[in-house]
């Protein structure tokens, strides 16, 4: 066993970072401090000693010298006493500490030993502590966001108020909460364990949405960051973030909805605007069949039936009713796929295939049309029953403008071009133009200008040419007149002399 002098011990003592003061137990004068205490109180130690109470204590009622000689005399009774004393350094700072007297029996005399050490700045730091425990509980209170620490297999290791009422769970603090991959749809649980997996010490946080089926059948979607924390001796897992996003994800429903509802729309109200068309293309099928079965039906009511002539009038016909099911084929085909996919187009043919029926809508009408087109191909990305149905709107609702003027006014002009690396389609006519205030609202839907009319029409326009990522917009004239004008981007890596290959 290690030998230790009596000055050991004091070098031990006074090399403690604790405040010792050592009093005598009878009259509880001072009689020795160790450096920590004179450097604390500002004091040396021959100053220290024949100070009293008053002297080195706060002059506040609490610390007043019978309090302080009371909890001395303590010591000595009871062997050890606990109390909070305000000390007063020698420049007048008061030091509040937790001070303990403990009664040491030496060889020549009792003695009380008072250790006692800075608690005002452990007090700052608590009532710290509490004034942002209050402050994080009002800011969670108020938060829509979820808080959960998962653990093994998703349980949860904590889950904020919040997240329980957003999980749709029992609200008191101790009870049983089952684990999130149960809550969650099965696609969802598989996605919510990868990405458990992924959150791992010094990873980025993870972002991720999962759909979980709750109380009474009730299903929500919810929106979450996940990143791993390890908070020594309190949570180990990962931490998730989550809020609540199902009116989010029904409004993208909805409108993806509309926009099929709207693009089915198009596509059937792009057969009604070629019904004129058919009519007009099956008018000389039908005649010549008739024609043909006509004159059949008279060779066979002859005396001298000619027989060869029969069968040449039969297969007439049927060359003819051949004709026109390729008619009514091939319009079909162009409106009556309800799942068109997108595909590269030039712009050009899509034009050149309207242009027809805006042909026979103008004629019908006695307005003259000015066709331009790019003199390259003008390759896009798109769904071509669409794009073309946008451009008989525009086309027809200009025609139906130039209705209103004199035969010598009714002209519209249809070009395309290329411009800063995007498709361009242009429809101007010399009608009365566009009110300026009426500009924003031109592309609402149901807004219209018609007497008669739902307005539906560049409504589904503006849907349609937005889901191919363009633009399309108004612009007046200054001799008179309105111009619409629509945008497309172009295919990467098609120049302006490429020409869309088959």
């Amino acid at each position: 066993m290690a030998q230790f002098e009596l000055t050991d011990f004091k070098r031990m003592v006074e090399a403690m970072s604790s405040c010792i003061i050592v009093h005598d137990a009878d009259s509880k004068a001072i009689l020795w401090a160790n450096p920590a205490a004179c450097t604390v109180l500002g004091f040396t130690l021959d100053e220290l000693l024949p100070l009293k109470a008053p002297d080195m204590s706060s002059r506040a009622d609490q610390y007043r010298r019978e309090i302080g000689l009371r909890w001395l005399q303590g010591a000595v009774e009871r062997g050890i006493n606990v109390i909070e004393w305000c000390y007063r350094a020698k420049n007048g700072e008061e030091i509040m500490s937790e001070a303990t007297a403990t009664l040491v029996r030496l060889a020549r005399q009792d003695v009380v030993m008072v250790q006692f050490r800075d608690i005002a700045r452990e007090e700052r730091d608590r009532r710290e502590m509490k004034r942002l425990e209050r402050r994080l509980k009002e800011f969670m209170q108020d938060s829509d966001e979820g808080v959960a620490v998962l653990g093994p297999g998703g349980c949860f290791e904590y889950l904020s108020a919040t997240g329980r009422k957003l999980l749709m769970l029992d609200a008191a603090p101790g009870a049983a909460l089952p684990c999130l991959p149960v809550l969650c749809t099965p696609d969802t649980a598989r996605e919510l364990e990868h990405i458990q997996a992924l959150a791992l010490p010094d990873s980025l946080p993870l972002s991720l949405v999962f759909e979980a089926s709750l109380a009474h059948g009730i299903r929500r979607w919810f929106q979450a960051s996940c990143r791993h924390i390890d908070i020594e001796n309190d949570l180990k897992g990962q931490l998730l973030h989550f809020r609540d996003i199902t009116g989010q994800v029904e409004a993208e429903q909805a409108r993806r909805d509309q926009q099929a509802a709207l693009e089915y729309l198009a596509r059937h109200n792009a057969m009604g605007e070629m019904a004129a068309a058919i009519a007009h293309e099956l008018s000389q099928p039908l005649a010549a069949i008739r024609n043909y079965l006509e004159g059949a039906t008279l060779l066979l009511r002859s005396p001298d039936a000619a027989r060869e002539g029969v069968i040449v009038g039969l297969n007439g016909a049927s060359r003819q009713v051949e004709h026109a099911s390729a008619i009514i084929k091939s319009v079909r085909d162009y409106v009556v796929k309800l799942e068109q996919s997108e595909a590269p187009a030039d712009l050009n043919a899509i034009l050149a295939d309207t242009r027809y029926f805006i042909e026979l809508k103008a004629g019908d009408a006695g307005v003259k049309l000015d066709f331009s087109f790019a003199p390259d191909a003008l390759v896009v990305n798109c769904e071509k029953v669409l794009i073309g149905q946008v451009i008989l709107n525009l086309a027809f609702n200009a025609i139906e403008e130039m209705q209103r003027f004199p035969a010598e006014r009714r002209l519209v002009r249809i070009h395309s071009e290329r411009r800063d690396g995007r498709a361009l389609l242009s429809v101007q006519d010399q009608g009365s133009g566009i009110d300026a205030s009426l500009h924003e609202r031109l592309f609402d839907g149901f807004f219209t200008s018609k007497v008669s009319g739902n307005g539906i029409g560049l409504a589904l326009c503006k849907n349609i040419i937005g889901r191919h990522h363009g633009d399309i917009w108004a612009e007046p004239v200054a001799a008179g007149g309105a111009l619409f004008r629509f945008s497309l981007p172009l295919l990467p890596g098609t120049s302006p002399a490429q020409e869309l290959r088959p």
